[in-house]
């Protein structure tokens, strides 16, 4: 799930086979019709400020044979503006599909695919897709421009019972967990041509050495990232600890409200 490999597996020229592979798995799942033919928009050269940088969007970007726009971003990190990031990414890429003086009915279809390691969707199900659909009447959409997919591989992995025979989608998903053990990991390669393909591509750039670079420079930004924003909430906590200490809440209170160990707010009483 590191982005950056996700890249590398699906995002580069000569990688259309398990891009589409695993397009089709995320359609089929809710039922749409399978697309024949992508191409892969960008084969880009990170360089180590890129990739170093703890913001940067490592997506995977492809056309299909009808013209529709398909971006794929996986997201580790929870910065509670997932809905709102992924519709401007969406307007990006729709209006990048048309030029001045163009006919609006020229503008694209654009399916954005969000790849998520944390809850943002208030669903049980482990896979939702958004349309624009009228208020009163939930069958009627408005335009099938939009198309919004989120993923999430927490809710996938509480799956107590699943069909990796029947379902490629959760044979992609189970091939991306970095838990899945290693016999069901090598189930599955055996079980889907375009994942074993992804492996093959995985074994090979796994054999370079300034991919492995890349590769651990990337997991230290997000690294890197997660404890600055553990360390920003470990100080809110505490400032919210003194205030209450201030208010003659009592430590147990104080406890329950913060989450903090009752060592840590006894220390602050000193500070």
């Amino acid at each position: 799930m590191n982005d950056y490999l996700f890249l590398k597996l699906m995002g580069e020229e000569g990688e259309e086979v398990q891009c589409l592979a695993f397009l089709n798995a995320i359609l089929g799942s809710k039922n749409k019709k399978p697309v024949k033919l992508i191409k892969i928009l960008e084969n880009k050269t990170f360089t180590a400020e890129i990739i170093g940088e703890k913001t940067s969007i490592l997506d995977v970007r492809a056309e299909t044979d009808n013209g529709e726009k398909i971006n794929i971003e996986v997201q580790l990190k929870d910065l509670n503006n997932m809905e709102k990031r992924t519709l401007f990414y969406w307007g990006q890429e729709f209006t990048k599909g048309i030029s001045r003086g163009d006919d609006y009915i020229d503008l694209p279809k654009v399916i954005t695919i969000n790849i998520v390691n944390f809850d943002n969707i208030k669903l049980e199900d482990f896979h939702t897709c958004f349309h624009l659909w009228e208020d009163n009447h939930k069958d009627y959409i408005l335009t099938d421009a939009m198309e919004i997919h989120f993923i999430n591989m927490i809710k996938f992995k509480k799956l107590k019972s699943g069909d990796m025979v029947n379902n490629p989608l959760e044979r992609w998903l189970t091939f991306l967990d970095k838990d899945t053990p290693e016999e069901v990991l090598e189930e599955v390669i055996n079980m889907d041509t375009a994942i074993g393909k992804a492996n093959d591509r995985l074994n090979f750039v796994s054999q370079d050495k300034e991919f492995l670079r890349a590769y651990h420079l990337r997991e230290m930004a997000l690294s890197d990232w997660t404890t600055g924003i553990n360390t920003a909430i470990e100080k809110e906590k505490k400032e919210i600890a003194r205030n209450l200490l201030n208010m003659k809440l009592s430590k147990e209170q104080i406890q329950e409200a913060t989450g903090l160990d009752i060592e840590t707010i006894e220390s602050l009483v000193f500070l």
